[in-house]
């Protein structure tokens, strides 16, 4: 099951869990209600197994690939996990299936603050567009990730401020929406 909680303020390494004390735990019900799926599946089995096949048709994720991140397989490694945690948004919803190794996923809930999302192997999560992001790897330092997009994929990240885009706004009326109909 994943995991989830609220961010400390501190700006040591982005790859501890930076966990408030005491810890604010984050459920699923709460991210569901920031727009974000979370799915767990069968990592072992991700070239025949069915459910990811249904999902896959569902959700019409006609394009696929997998990526590794981790320091001998990376060039410029550090430089490039950091510019991962700089914060972003993107125009389609981001569709990640951790196949092996662990991260982190930070959202920014409705008040505008830090949730992290520890992601592991067989976690599927998809951030809807228009979401403030950013991801990085835990000290681990590995990841091997399935990436899927609707049609042809778009990699374009805007970083804050990036309210103008017609994703953002859509996704902040979500928001209101959803606040209202939780009243």
């Amino acid at each position: 099951m994943v995991e989830a909680w609220y961010m400390d303020e501190s700006q040591e390494d982005q790859r501890a869990p930076h966990r408030q004390r005491p810890n604010r735990a984050v459920s699923l019900e709460q991210l569901r209600r920031l727009g974000v799926v979370y799915r767990r599946l069968d990592a072992d089995n991700y070239e025949t197994d069915l459910c990811l096949k249904e999902i896959r048709r569902a959700e019409n994720y006609s394009w696929m690939d997998i990526v590794t991140i981790q320091k001998d397989k990376l060039p410029n490694y550090e430089e490039k996990i950091k510019t991962f945690y700089e914060e972003h948004l993107h125009l389609d919803d981001e569709i990640r299936y951790i196949l092996e190794g662990s991260g982190y996923f930070d959202v920014r809930d409705k008040d505008d603050k830090w949730i992290r999302i520890f992601m592991e192997k067989g976690d599927m999560i998809t951030l809807p567009a228009g979401i403030y992001h950013r991801f990085t790897l835990d000290e681990n330092n590995y990841v091997k990730a399935m990436r899927l997009f609707v049609g042809e994929p778009v990699w374009t990240a805007y970083n804050r401020p990036a309210d103008d885009f017609p994703a953002r706004k859509q996704y902040m009326k979500f928001l209101a929406e959803e606040a209202h109909n939780g009243v």
